[in-house]
């Protein structure tokens, strides 16, 4: 039904479209009535009165109809979840709603009336501001809202500066100190401010975490201390003491807007995929049978038999292999799960920016791993927000620009070298990298001084609270956000670049593994250690020859390959590595490339090169800078696998090493 919605042209609608929405009604209500749902069929029969009439030809499709359409399907999603989690429907929504499906019914086919509604819906304001003595907010955001870069004392801190605030906080979700988790957020809020202000004052601060949490703004008369909250149709009807977010914030509050298909503990596997891997599994039976029937007793093994142990071996090792490969297939899905949001988010925000934007999505059915589809979500949706609110311009700047009215969002996915590719690309303002600059300075992270490439230059925006905006957003964020995208692509072993024009837009390229569990690596050894690295990441490797190397004021070392020269990371100083050659003529240079940067690692040995299982370091220890994960090798030991991109963050600032006095071994600080 929503899909359907947002590709239905205003005046001018596609009758199979429309078909194909009613249908969807029509099923819903009557399978919900058929299995006892009365409140969803009875909710939805209104939906399919108007839908019926759009099919026939008796109403216009007008923009009113399908905001309020849409905004029905936000609501009887959440009643089909309160259904099925057996929770309480939010019945005053649904009331709401159905009162305003009911009044564009009431109206026929008048535009003038219609317009009167749209009218009505958005103006509904609360009464005289004479005798109003503040606001009460009461707040409660969903667990996740603090992983987003948002932080309620940021907003507490707005809220004071427009009058005098006070603060009571519930903590009876607090868990016992073991089960807490610092990145989710347990606690509530009641907010008292005593301010005669417009509410839309107190709303700004609240936009930009309306869908991540549930809030209520109740207004405080002199002569009603003890306020009471009443229903938003009294809002809008009698002009009442009461006040909830208008319809289309209340919309994004209802549920989840957005719907994210990934989040769950079960997946969809095609039938193709099972077929696939039952047949490894009996090719795997079957090459167990065969070596089985050599019958190996080593006290007294037949030499003849070990060219068929060999070709038995070989062949188990195929097949494991293949194996593997196909379980990891069935926890392969297609991107368009992600994409699937963005459709409506872009709709939505439009309206409420006064935009005009195309979204266009290409690659939807590349696949990657269900974890890593998860975790990317949140970080894509901050970008596009970002592209919608700063990137395209309003209609009216881009036709003296000579650009088309509409802006176009582009989102793009593709395999490349073993990794997924994911584009976020605008044809809006662009970044000026001027005015990145200045803010850089101002905020001290440069050097007034200091010559840039365009790329450390974008580099700057996912820096902490960095932010060029004149005026504070609530729609992507208000200086917060960047670097929490950055740090999340970052634990996900991917890596984010931008490219951007004056006037022609930005284009934002995430690189990510297709996987979190299995990768392809180079064994190196570093003294007595040794570690993986991916070879995903491996340009080449090569024996250094002392007329290559050349030393920069002393300290960096660089080494001369072709016409490039490229940083030398001495891997002994990083990991604190008793040293076995001191002289770099001779020893072994491992060339890797992350983040659109090149240096290479200075190693004593290269060993050979396998698959190897990945294990979380920071879940089983702590974050290590420059190790991404580790893993067990055939002969049990554990082995360190190196995050390429970390190592050349530490190449640019190294720790401080310090010597022990016992052992001589050099340490990091």
């Amino acid at each position: 039904m929503e899909s359907g919605l947002l590709n239905l042209d205003i005046g001018a609608a596609d009758d199979e479209t429309v078909n194909s929405i009613f249908r969807a009604a029509h099923s819903i209500k009557g399978g919900s009535a058929t299995f006892g749902f009365t409140d969803v069929a009875d909710f939805t029969h209104g939906m399919e009165t108007l839908l019926d009439e759009m099919r026939d030809g008796s109403r216009d499709v007008t923009q009113v109809s399908v905001d309020t359409l849409l905004q029905s399907v936000d609501c009887l999603r959440q009643m089909l979840a309160a259904s099925r989690d057996k929770t309480p429907i939010d019945t005053e929504r649904a009331a709401e709603l159905k009162s305003e499906l009911e009044e564009i019914l009431a109206s026929g086919n008048n535009s003038a009336a219609t317009h009167t509604i749209e009218k009505n819906k958005t103006t509904a304001t609360p009464g005289s501001s004479d005798d109003r003595e503040g606001w009460k907010i009461k707040f409660k955001p969903y667990h996740d809202m603090l992983k987003t870069g948002n932080d309620p004392v940021r907003m507490f801190r707005e809220l004071a500066e427009l009058g005098a605030l006070s603060v009571e906080v519930d903590i009876s979700q607090l868990p016992i100190l073991d089960d807490l988790d610092p990145e989710e957020s347990y606690l509530s809020w009641e907010l008292t401010l005593k301010e005669n202000i417009e509410i839309e004052k107190v709303k700004e601060i609240f936009e930009w975490v309306e869908d991540e949490c549930d809030f209520e703004i109740i207004e405080i008369k002199s002569d009603a201390p003890q306020s009471n909250e009443v229903s938003k149709e009294a809002v809008a009807e009698n002009n009442t003491k009461s006040v909830s977010p208008t319809p289309k914030a209340a919309a994004k509050s209802t549920a989840n807007k957005y719907p994210v298909n990934t989040d769950s503990a079960s997946i969809r596997v095609s039938i193709d995929k099972v077929d696939a891997l039952i047949n490894m599994v009996g090719e795997l039976v079957i090459t167990q049978s065969m070596i089985g029937q050599l019958d190996c007793d080593f006290d007294d093994f037949d030499i003849t038999r070990m060219e068929k142990l060999r070709d038995g071996l070989t062949l188990l090792e195929r097949n494991t292999r293949e194996l593997q490969e196909s379980v990891m297939r069935i926890r392969m899905l297609p991107i368009s799960f992600a994409f699937n949001r963005f459709p409506r988010m872009v709709h939505d925000l439009c309206q409420q920016l006064d935009k005009k934007i195309e979204l266009k999505t290409t690659g939807e059915q590349t696949e990657l791993d269900k974890t890593v589809m998860e975790k990317i979500g949140d970080p894509l949706v901050h970008l596009v927000r970002n592209s919608i609110d700063h990137g395209i311009e309003m209609p009216a700047e881009r036709l003296a620009a000579g650009k088309p009215e509409s802006g176009t969002i582009e989102l793009n996915a593709f395999h490349k070298g073993g990794n997924i590719i994911i584009e976020i690309k605008d044809d809006g303002a662009g970044f000026n990298k001027e005015k990145i600059k200045a803010k850089a300075i101002e905020k001290e992270l440069i050097g007034s001084d200091e010559n840039l490439t365009d790329d450390k230059i974008y580099d700057l925006i996912f820096q902490p609270g960095f932010s060029t905006a004149e005026q504070l957003s609530d729609i992507s964020g208000r200086g917060v956000g960047m670097d929490v995208v950055k740090r999340n692509i970052r634990e996900l072993g991917g890596n984010i670049d931008v490219k951007s024009e004056a006037g022609n837009g930005t284009t934002f390229t995430i690189r990510l593994p297709l996987t979190l569990a299995i990768l392809d690596g180079q064994l190196v050894c570093v003294g007595d250690e040794i570690y993986i690295t991916p070879l995903v990441s491996i340009v080449e490797s090569l024996q250094i020859k002392k007329e290559f190397v050349n030393n920069i004021a002393g300290q960096t070392e660089l080494y001369k390959v072709r016409d490039e020269y490229i940083p030398i990371v001495r891997m002994h100083d990083i990991f604190g590595i008793k040293i076995k050659r001191k002289s770099l003529e001779g020893g072994l240079l491992v060339v890797v490339e992350g983040d659109g940067k090149k240096v290479g690692l200075l190693v004593d040995e290269l060993l050979g090169q396998q698959q190897v299982v990945i294990k979380s370091l920071e879940t089983n220890y702590k974050r290590v800078d420059g190790v991404s994960g580790a893993t067990i090798l055939g002969d049990g030991t554990v082995a360190l696998i190196l995050d390429v991109d970390g190592l050349i963050d530490l190449s640019r600032n190294p720790p401080t090493p310090k010597r022990s006095p016992e052992s001589g071994v050099r340490e990091v600080a």
